[in-house]
């Protein structure tokens, strides 16, 4: 079976020349981007009801831009102003160049990691005596509380963010060749929208080990698998597989 369409179940890349638009180009194949799933924030009340209080924080450990977004933004509705004091441990290089979106990247103390979570640990080690908190989702992989437990420090978890299914009902009566997925809840949301969805001819592809655990769990078919050696990111994946199908 040929690859013509192909919906990617996240937002489409703001960069111009994205690894899609040159597969999209060399393969002459139609992809549609939509997220399966959104961020929504929780208000001040919600995290004052965790028992938070910004104030007794030295330093913010950020895993994720959306993690950034929101502990600004719970900052700013609690009429919080975050000293210059405070230290910033950022999960990637990403995280922490979208930092600058709210502080003045040179006069702060920003400590970053290479991509790993595990990548912040011998950093975290060096200023164990700070107090840090965690801005986090509703939805948190597990390694992150665990690894932050076995380092011994004085840190506290505050969601404030949800992870919530969005609404694919105008997609009921649209068909894809591939679909593509990120993560559980991408695979939770395709099950929620259409609990009579019937796989078929379609294409499952998925990213990480997770993602593969719960498409295998809701009974899919995982035909294209990322990453893997040869293949080591979902538009390579999807490459590979469309120069077989298509031949």
């Amino acid at each position: 079976m040929k690859v013509k369409t192909i919906l990617v179940s996240q937002p489409e890349p703001k960069m111009e020349n994205s690894p899609y638009s040159r597969l999209i180009d060399k393969e002459k194949v139609k992809v549609d981007f939509r997220p399966f799933i959104h961020v929504e924030g929780v208000d001040a009340k919600n995290v004052r009801q965790q028992k938070i209080d910004l104030k007794e924080f030295t330093a913010i450990i950020l895993t994720s831009r959306n993690a950034v977004d929101h502990f600004f933004r719970i900052a700013e509705e609690m009429r919080f102003k975050v000293p210059d004091s405070m230290k910033y441990f950022c999960q990637s290089e990403a995280v922490a160049y979208y930092l600058q979106k709210y502080v003045v990247y040179r006069k702060r103390k920003i400590y970053v990691g290479k991509r790993l979570f595990s990548d912040l640990v011998p950093l975290i080690k060096k200023y164990k005596d700070e107090k840090f908190l965690l801005p986090s989702s509703d939805v948190l992989k597990p390694d992150v509380p665990q690894t932050l437990d076995e380092l011994d420090i004085n840190w506290t978890r505050g969601i404030f963010y949800k992870t919530v299914i969005s609404d694919l009902s105008d997609l009921r009566n649209v068909y894809y060749d591939v679909l593509v997925f990120f993560s559980p809840s991408g695979i939770e949301s395709l099950l929620h929208n259409f609990p009579d969805f019937e796989q078929n001819e379609t294409r499952i592809a998925v990213f990480g080990n997770s993602t593969v655990e719960a498409a295998t769990g809701a009974g899919l078919r995982i035909d294209i698998k990322a990453p893997t050696p040869e293949t080591p990111s979902m538009t390579m994946a999807l490459q590979k597989y469309i120069n077989n199908a298509n031949k």
